[in-house]
Order: structure tokens, then C-alpha cells, then sequence
């Protein structure tokens, strides 16, 4: 039997992580917008998530993946799309998971410098560590809880796209394990 409750609070953890992407990308453009009022906005569009699904990869041996998801919507003069997959090994509450997200920030080019600069940011506790990391040459930030071996990494892709990796019960060295599995290239080329 499924431990229905551990999927949707898992669900909606990953769920809202995407969401709070979403809502940082709404406020900093309309704080952009009410600070240039009087200027044109020449922003690309956001690319359709039909576009960026494929991306997401399917579930390596032993695992099992939800159905992609994703939309583009539009948010008072300018599109927001991202797209976001689950994955699980096993069963129970101590089963490793995985969620991987993809932001397409192109609609605020402010949003992309202001979040990337602070990634320029070490730490680490008895709580875990945080610290900045190059990717195939593109810029990101890793995190790690100790409390439930939860892991995060964030990518900035042809300076558009947010790419993040969530572990649930794994160790941090498993994240370059699972950024090999999206193909950056793929990723970086799609306008």
C-alpha cells in the first residue's frame, strides 16, 4: 500500500518550490517595471513548456518517475513557463527522492543577475553547507540539510533558464549524478 500522505506532502513540497520560483520571477519583474515605467520592455518571450518537457529525463534503473508536468502562463504582460518532474526509489518514508524544475527566467533579465550574484556565497555548519559551483561553465549554487540528507542545486542555463535538483535522503554527491541525466546543451539551445 502507498503512503498516499508522503506523496502529496512530497508533491506539494516540490510543487511549491516551483511555485516560489514562479512568484520570485513576478514580484522582481514588477518591481522592474514600476522602477522604468516610462522605458519600452524588451524582453524575449518565455519559450512554451511543450518545449522544455523533453528535457526532463525519464528515471534511471530502479526508479520510478510521475508523469512530466508543466504551463506557461501569463502574468500581467509577460509569460512564465516551467516545467518540474518526480522521481522515487522505493517505498516508505526514508526512500530516496528526486524533483528536477526548469524556469525560464527570460522575461527578467534582473531577476537572472540579482540571483546569480548572490550565489557568490560559502557556508557551512553542523546544519549542512551551502556553496557556489560551475557547471560545464555555467554558474550555480548547492545546498545540503544534514536533517533529512536533503540536497538542492541550482543552474543558470544560457542565462534564462533555472535548472533545480532536489534530494530527499541522499547524499550531496548524488546531485552530479543527476545533473548528467539533463542534457545542458539540449537545454541551453531551446528559444
Amino acid at each position: 500500500m502507498k503512503p498516499t500522505a508522503l506523496i502529496h506532502r512530497r508533491q506539494f513540497c516540490s510543487a511549491a518550490g516551483a511555485g516560489f520560483f514562479a512568484l520570485i520571477l513576478l514580484v522582481s519583474f514588477c518591481v522592474g517595471a514600476v522602477s522604468a515605467q516610462n522605458e519600452p520592455i524588451l524582453v524575449p518571450d518565455s519559450v512554451d513548456y511543450q518545449k522544455l518537457l523533453p528535457v526532463l529525463p525519464d528515471a534511471p534503473e530502479g526508479w520510478t518517475a510521475d508523469k512530466p508536468e508543466g504551463s506557461t502562463e501569463d502574468a500581467g504582460g509577460f509569460r512564465i513557463t516551467n516545467v518540474h518532474r518526480d522521481y522515487r526509489k522505493g517505498e516508505g518514508d526514508k526512500a530516496p527522492t528526486a524533483a528536477i524544475s526548469i524556469l525560464d527566467s527570460a522575461a527578467n533579465p534582473d531577476y537572472v543577475s540579482a540571483t546569480t550574484a548572490a550565489w557568490n556565497n560559502t557556508s557551512e555548519t553542523s546544519e549542512g553547507y551551502s556553496k557556489s559551483v560551475t557547471i560545464d561553465g555555467n554558474p550555480g549554487f548547492e545546498a545540503f540539510e544534514n536533517e533529512g540528507k536533503h540536497a538542492t542545486l541550482w543552474i543558470m542555463i544560457a542565462n534564462r533558464y533555472f535548472l533545480q535538483i532536489e534530494l530527499q535522503n541522499q547524499d550531496p554527491k548524488e546531485l552530479q549524478e543527476w545533473v548528467k541525466r539533463v542534457d545542458l546543451k539540449k537545454l541551453a539551445e531551446i528559444k
